[in-house]
């Protein structure tokens, strides 16, 4: 069975940080770009932000990121573990959400486009709070 599965969240106050991790399963990470997307209460799920393939990218490890947490989350990857990363630094408490990870077969290319994602974790839940 392909997937990949999040793990990482728990409670943070405001200020504090955490790492999420995404671990693929099935497959192997290489190829792939890994996309990381939230969905807070009552809200519609957005992006966070993205990391592109190393293997046949002009742009190897590419990023990008929405503007809400831009200076304060990054991504990265370690392909020889199969897993990438969600750094969260300065969690504010609208950070609060459940955080899923996907993995997008085109990964040359980092998108924030979450239809172009194909496998998709179950999602963990970051609650930032004092």
């Amino acid at each position: 069975q392909l997937r990949v599965v999040e793990s990482g969240g728990g409670l943070v106050t405001p200020g504090g940080s955490l790492r999420l991790s995404c671990a693929a399963s099935g497959f192997t990470l290489d190829d792939y770009a890994i996309g990381w997307f939230r969905q807070a209460p009552g809200a519609e799920r957005e992006e966070v932000g993205c990391i592109s393939s190393f293997r046949g990218a002009s742009r190897p490890g590419s990023t990008d990121y929405a503007a809400s947490v831009q200076g304060r989350f990054t991504i990265s990857r370690d392909d020889a573990k199969n897993t990438a990363y969600l750094q969260m630094n300065n969690l504010r408490s609208e950070d609060t959400a459940v955080y899923f990870c996907a993995a997008d077969r085109a990964g040359t290319v980092c998108s924030l486009k979450a239809f172009r994602y194909d496998y998709w974790g179950q999602g963990t839940q970051v609650t930032v709070s004092s």
